[in-house]
């Protein structure tokens, strides 16, 4: 995880900009992309996945991530995040002046052959690469890189993947250099207690301090259940994405990732302070929804909107309720 405010408990890691866009067919303009990564880091987000650095041509709707980046990089406090592809893809994005780069490794190697037409063993080395890169960067210039363990929690092409497999892809990726491991419940497979269990395995082997995010959808209506989970287990970076646009919903009817707006209400509802001031985020919403006319937004606080009397954590702590 990067670096975490003294001030805040849990890390909420935006990538609707990057996991939610590549998910739908409209092209968002750069200026109202601009003006949700500006708004988001107003109302207190601290960590926003911008985009991802593939070729235009397989999406061309995150075609202008480098000026994404390039633009967040000049809003004081915000940890810009991007997905890398490989060597060539982190090279673009330290270009840039990226934060933190994910490179996504399937524990599922008929999807990672499908989603990156690489091997494990391919993938591997493409992280030992950007690692290399990297460390021949100055100490205050390098990004922090993570592994993201994708199709963790199961693959729509291979069921359930052994534990063995994924220990083995986990301790791989930090042997490749990789800063920490995060988890992805890609298929929106994951359960309260497979987290649990999952997040116990690859701490087995890796150590408890290089687990400490998870990326989960809502795709069977577990998402929040799997973020408390993932909380009492230690976890303090959780991805949402506004509206819980995107993430790839295998269960018609259902979201993809797991909303922000929902994810922030429930822990400041607990007295676990994210930063992040609600009335802000749904104003936020409002402008996202009208530069994706038509296009489905998910989640239940923004319209049911917050209790009376509800108080974030901070206040809560000042108050001494909590």
């Amino acid at each position: 995880m990067t670096d975490r405010a003294a001030d805040i408990d849990i890390l909420v890691s935006e990538v609707g900009p990057r996991d939610g866009l590549q998910s739908i067919k409209a092209i968002m303009p750069l200026e109202a992309k601009k003006a949700w990564v500006a708004g988001e880091a107003a109302a207190g987000v601290r960590e926003i996945e911008v985009g991802s650095f593939v070729p235009a041509k397989l999406l061309p709707q995150l075609a202008d991530t480098a000026e994404l980046v390039r633009f967040a990089k000049t809003i004081p406090g915000l940890t810009v995040a991007v997905l890398v592809p490989n060597a060539r893809g982190a090279q673009a994005a330290l270009e840039a002046g990226a934060d933190k780069l994910t490179l996504p490794l399937s524990v599922s190697e008929t999807h990672s052959l499908a989603n990156l037409r690489k091997t494990h063993e391919q993938v591997l080395a493409e992280a030992k690469a950007i690692a290399g890169i990297i460390a021949a960067l100055p100490h205050g210039q390098r990004p922090h890189f993570e592994g993201s363990l994708s199709t963790v929690f199961g693959c729509t092409l291979e069921g359930a993947i052994p534990d063995a497999q994924i220990a083995r892809l986990a301790e791989g990726l930090m042997a490749a250099g990789c800063d920490e491991v995060g988890l992805s419940d890609t298929t929106g497979y994951a359960d309260p207690s497979a987290v649990r269990r999952l997040i116990g395995l690859v701490r087995g082997v890796v150590g408890e301090r290089a687990v400490t995010g998870i990326h989960l959808h809502n795709t069977r209506g577990l998402g929040l259940a799997n973020a408390l989970a993932a909380i009492e287990c230690g976890l303090d970076t959780l991805d949402s994405s506004l509206g819980g646009i995107g993430g790839c919903p295998f269960a018609p009817g259902a979201s993809g990732n797991i909303v922000t707006e929902d994810l922030v209400f429930m822990l400041e509802a607990m007295g676990l302070r994210t930063g992040i001031d609600m009335d802000h985020l749904f104003a936020v919403r409002t402008q996202v929804a009208a530069a994706l006319e038509g296009e489905p937004l998910y989640g239940f606080t923004p319209d049911a909107g917050l209790p009376k009397g509800f108080s974030p954590a901070a206040a809560q702590r000042e108050g001494g309720l909590a």
